[in-house]
């Protein structure tokens, strides 16, 4: 049992697939020659739009093509040749358009789409609070001191510790065989989240980990080392106080 006042640290997990000459082999279908269920509008209906890749969420905001090159073949160039980061932060229509050289109703699309984002980004992010130690997570959920059930919730966050998720995970008595795993990992997975803090309150007032806090404390950290999203604290809410049950990385 520590009260925890050592900031957090958000381990790196990302993996570096294909580089070099393996990254260059890609090979683009014409959206005609497609078959339905791969077509980009068709799979985000089905699927999502975290399903589909950068190129393929081009496409859809392009439509059609130019007279020189399919949607497919200009989305996949567009991508390639000027960069996701450089994309995303392009304002200048007219630039991207003989950079590029396409036209200048499709640069627009994209410089517009650009903008929303960064727009709906920055509105997200204003609100959102930042957890960087055990105090923050108090502060964020004294509240739960005052609930009669125990609740766990879980604060799901990005790699500069900004809260981009929270949820109640369940109501009711702690227990590993209660609390799954896919309960807690779905969710950081939906929403992209690097990182996961536990909190739940003791009705009692009393804030010493109970035999069942450190089971599934013990085998969310597990399992979070192989998911790529590491359980950085689980912290216990007491009637006016509150502690942090011991997170161990080997």
């Amino acid at each position: 049992m520590t009260t925890n006042f050592k900031p957090y640290t958000i381990a790196d997990t990302d993996f570096l697939w294909l580089e070099g000459e393996l990254a260059e082999r890609q090979y683009v279908l014409r959206v005609k020659d497609m078959p339905d269920d791969d077509k980009p509008r068709e799979r985000m209906l089905r699927f999502g739009p975290k399903a589909l890749s950068s190129a393929e969420l081009v496409m859809i905001v392009l439509g059609t093509g130019s007279k020189k090159e399919d949607v497919a073949t200009l989305a996949t160039r567009v991508i390639k040749d000027y960069g996701q980061q450089a994309l995303a932060n392009q304002n200048d229509a007219k630039k991207l358009s003989q950079e590029l050289e396409i036209p200048l109703v499709k640069s627009m699309q994209l410089v517009a789409c650009a903008e929303l984002g960064r727009r709906f980004f920055e509105k997200n992010v204003h609100g959102r609070p930042v957890i960087r130690t055990a105090k923050d997570v108090y502060q964020c959920t004294r509240e739960m001191s005052l609930l009669p059930k125990e609740h766990l919730r879980g604060l799901f966050l990005d790699t500069h510790y900004r809260v981009i998720h929270d949820e109640t995970i369940s109501i009711g008595t702690i227990n590993s065989n209660i609390i799954h795993p896919r309960e807690v990992f779905k969710p950081a997975i939906e929403y992209g989240a690097v990182a996961v803090i536990l909190v739940h309150n003791h009705p009692s007032g009393l804030t010493k980990p109970s035999r069942a806090d450190l089971a599934v404390t013990e085998q969310l950290v597990a399992v979070g080392k192989i998911v790529g999203v590491h359980l950085i604290d689980h912290v216990i809410i007491g009637r006016s106080s509150y502690v942090s049950v011991p997170v161990e990385y080997s």
